[in-house]
């Protein structure tokens, strides 16, 4: 089920590449970056729908479905999910060893402070 998803997904995605390519533009062109009118406002008058906004729009909601579809059926598959909190391991610490004291002896360190005049 997985690889017959897969390949509508990809054949899904160079269908809307195709299509987005295939559209012309606003005719605002490079004057509407820098501030000049075009033929249309910004968003344009919304007329009738051409065929290919109409094949734009099935084809986004068919790659909308089919990328979730996989990432539910990924994530199932792998028994883990974007959305479940990973659990966090406790850093482990590292094993102490008990250190000894230096040994002193006499001869290192005076057990009496010298006498004060």
């Amino acid at each position: 089920m997985i690889y017959v998803l897969t390949t509508v997904h990809v054949i899904v995605c160079i269908f809307l590449i195709i299509v987005v390519l295939l559209q012309s533009g606003k005719s605002a062109d490079l004057a509407g970056a820098f501030g000049g009118t075009g033929s249309q406002s910004t968003f344009g008058p919304r007329g009738a729908a051409s065929a290919l906004s109409r094949a734009t729009t099935v084809a986004v909601i068919v790659f909308m479905l089919t990328s979730l579809s996989l990432s539910i059926m990924s994530s199932r598959k792998s028994g883990s999910s974007v959305f479940s909190g990973q659990k966090q391991s406790a850093p482990a610490t590292p094993a102490t060893t008990p250190q000894q004291a230096p040994a002193t002896t006499p001869q290192q360190a005076p057990a009496t402070p010298p006498p004060t005049k």
